[in-house]
């Protein structure tokens, strides 16, 4: 439940617009590259995850297999990734609620949402199922309506878009940010019971599930583009509208807000933390260090996160935010497979075919890093 409600959050609302710009026809297949490169990032973390269950994540695998400034690279690109991660998050909310306002509502949303984590508020697992519960539930009723109706109609021409295999492999970096919410289980290793078998379980189920429902939306934007219908920045909301009707636009904002809203919560508290960690163990500023004497919440850490996340707002928008985030993120799980170069092999085929993931791995991250910067 951790897993797939961090994945399915700002990403499944957002990114469609500025991948299908740059894929056109071939959106299906980015989105296919993406879940398998974030599939054989997810491998090489769930191993190292299994083999050292701690909290931190890469940043903790980097320092343990390769060396400390490894470990701090880590920390450092997983700090900028999520805080642009908060950006695209907030922004997104803004689109989905006011979009002729959404520099100004995102500016409000990390507001609210650093005063809600410096009072020490945190989303429970619980709470994480039941919203997560209800957005799946309206992105299930949106693919169920809105699939039938743009799928039952001859008249689909497909999107022609000047497209290569470099702004293929773009759009696939800007989709991976939808998937990389599955190394939120890798960082409870600590808080896992049997992680060695649960977290690898995790991951693979909720990837599975998130993977499935993204490539039957990359269908429906498809054939829906083809049918003439124009999609902006809210991609899901104006596709709704346009096929079912304001009604069904209406459940799309509410989930667009539930789902980016839990991850600008959680992204924000945990940028915070990250910091905090790496201050407290020599690795940052001291200054990021404090914690709250009653809350013992790291509120300059926290501040300074949502701090980077309004800069970001401000300086551009939801594509500057989903690229930087994309690339960061990429950078970090590239740091993960080197980690997992150092691991035990195993004997046999499938010893073979996991020993080789994080080689694979490395290269599809360096590949999508790549094109994004070019594309």
């Amino acid at each position: 439940m951790v897993g797939v409600s961090a994945m399915v959050g700002t990403g499944v609302f957002a990114v469609w617009q500025p991948a299908l710009d740059r894929a056109g026809t071939w959106l299906i297949a980015a989105v296919v590259i993406a879940g398998l490169v974030a599939s054989l990032n997810a491998t090489s973390t769930a191993r190292l995850a299994a083999r050292f269950p701690r909290a931190g994540g890469v940043y903790a695998y980097g320092r343990a297999q390769l060396n400390r400034p490894a470990g701090v690279l880590a920390g450092v690109v997983f700090i900028i990734g999520k805080t642009a991660s908060a950006s695209a998050a907030a922004l997104t909310i803004g689109l989905y609620v006011w979009p002729e306002n959404a520099k100004t509502v995102a500016f409000v949303t990390i507001a609210l949402v650093l005063a809600l984590n410096l009072r020490g508020v945190v989303r429970s697992t619980r709470v994480a199922a039941v919203m997560v519960t209800i957005v799946i539930a309206i992105l299930l009723l949106f693919t169920g309506l809105v699939g039938a109706q743009v799928l039952s109609q001859p008249d689909v021409t497909l999107p022609q878009i000047d497209t290569n295999p470099v702004s293929v492999l773009a759009a696939s970096a800007l989709i991976f940010v939808a998937f990389a919410g599955y190394a939120r289980i890798t960082v409870l290793g600590e808080e896992v019971r049997n992680p060695a078998r649960v977290i690898p379980r995790a991951v693979a189920i909720s990837f599975a599930i998130v993977l499935a429902l993204y490539v039957l939306i990359a269908v429906i934007v498809t054939a829906a583009v083809g049918r003439g219908i124009t999609v902006g920045p809210a991609a899901l909301a104006d596709i709704a509208e346009s096929e079912v009707g304001s009604w069904l636009r209406s459940g799309l904002v509410v989930a667009a807000v539930l789902a980016a809203g839990a991850v600008l919560l959680s992204l924000i508290a945990g940028v915070g933390r990250t910091l905090f960690a790496m201050a407290d163990a020599g690795d940052g500023p001291r200054f990021f260090a404090a914690v709250g004497e009653s809350t013992k919440v790291p509120y300059r850490a926290e501040i300074a996160a949502a701090l980077g996340s309004a800069i970001l707002v401000l300086l551009g928008g939801l594509v500057l935010a989903l690229g930087v985030s994309a690339a960061m993120i990429l950078t970090y799980y590239a740091i993960s497979h080197l980690a997992a170069m150092r691991l035990d092999r195993r004997r046999g085929l499938a010893g073979v075919l996991v020993g080789a993931t994080p080689f694979v791995g490395l290269a599809g991250c360096a590949l999508l890093v790549g094109a994004l910067l070019v594309g």
